[in-house]
């Protein structure tokens, strides 16, 4: 009865060790402290099937430590290998928004390349109407000029000076001049070859006469724009320049002892006028006032040269009526069969210092 008695006793305690996990209002470490010291109580009585059973419940907590730290493990790898994915994603990320930038950079600077080109093709387009314009505009003044017999200074053309404009449209008369002159003459030379009779001759001979007016007329339409052009002889061939006086030919050329006082008295005007002209410039001395005094001296001095340089259009005007009388007085000595050999010895020997002038251009260089 006693061992019986132990023994229901005995499951007496294992029935109260069982009843802690069945209620939820037990402190769960008290009660496993508790229940292992009765554990060990009845183990040390007997009952090897009890003692088999207790072994198995203390074994189990190991193992769920274990599985609970591979869980932890397991949940710090996979956070790892998210934010690992996060970092390469964002690091992508990072390059394509650099990739963007310098594609936009690039477009920026392909539009402002397009943009500058833009607008020099467009200031070139402006130009070239501009040039077409000036030269539309010079057409018409030389037009106007052959049909009226005057040159025209540019009214719209500001970078060009009335007397550049005025010169150009005098070579360009000139060489019309020149075109008609040699026909004319041309037609001379046949009636004189011809024998024609005095009346045609005198016709062809008052059409050249008539003819070299028409120079004398446009040089003094020129010499009041660029009256230094005219004296230059720059119309002219090199070989004509070295015989030039005053702008044309020596009329004593022509008629030696009935000119020859005239042209002698206008030489002399040209020089005492060239004389006067460099004493005025080279008599220009500092000023004790200061530069105030300097600026004042020197521009007296320059208008004092104008004034002496406006005389060389008049000196010019009377070389050319000189020029202009010696050829009516010639036409009226001579016989018209006279004049006419007269006007075509003129013409060749012009012609022949402007064929000089060609072969001495076209010479070989060395």
């Amino acid at each position: 009865m006693k061992l019986s008695g132990q023994a229901v006793g005995a499951d007496s305690q294992f029935v109260a060790l069982n009843k802690p996990f069945a209620s939820p209002h037990m402190n769960f470490p008290a009660i496993v402290s508790g229940s292992q010291s009765q554990v060990n109580q009845v183990s040390l009585r007997g009952n090897p099937r009890e003692n088999w059973e207790d072994s198995n419940m203390v074994d189990s907590s190991p193992r769920t430590e274990t599985s609970t730290d591979d869980t932890s493990d397991k949940d710090r790898f996979e956070r790892f290998r998210l934010n690992a994915a996060g970092t390469a994603d964002s690091g992508e990320k990072l390059k394509g928004k650099a990739s963007d930038q310098k594609a936009l950079r690039r477009l920026a600077q392909n539009r402002e390349a397009a943009r500058k080109s833009r607008l020099r093709k467009k200031a070139y387009v402006q130009q070239l109407e501009s040039s077409r314009l000036k030269l539309t505009q010079l057409e018409q003044e030389l037009h106007g000029a052959r049909k009226q017999g005057i040159t025209t200074s540019s009214s719209g053309d500001q970078s060009h000076s009335a007397s550049g404009n005025g010169a150009l449209v005098f070579d360009a008369e000139y060489a019309r001049w020149m075109e008609e002159h040699n026909k004319l003459v041309g037609e001379l030379r046949s009636a004189v070859n011809a024998h024609a009779g005095d009346t045609e001759l005198r016709t062809v001979v008052d059409n050249v006469a008539a003819h070299f007016d028409d120079i004398f007329r446009l040089k003094g339409t020129a010499a009041k724009a660029d009256v230094f052009h005219i004296l230059s002889g720059m119309w002219k061939t090199p070989a004509e320049r070295c015989f030039l006086w005053i702008g044309g030919f020596r009329s004593s050329d022509l008629l030696k002892q009935s000119s020859q006082q005239t042209e002698d008295a206008l030489t002399q005007g040209m020089e005492a006028l060239q004389q006067s002209l460099a004493e005025t410039l080279a008599s220009g001395t500092p000023s004790s006032s200061g530069p105030s005094g300097n600026v004042a001296n020197y521009m007296g001095q320059m208008a004092m040269a104008m004034g002496k340089l406006g005389t060389l259009e008049g000196f010019l005007r009377q070389a050319d009526n000189l020029r202009q009388q010696t050829l009516q007085q010639m036409h009226r000595i001579l016989t018209t069969r006279q004049s006419a050999r007269a006007l075509l010895a003129i013409n060749d020997y012009f012609s022949r210092l402007r064929a000089l002038s060609a072969l001495w251009l076209a010479r070989p260089q060395e």
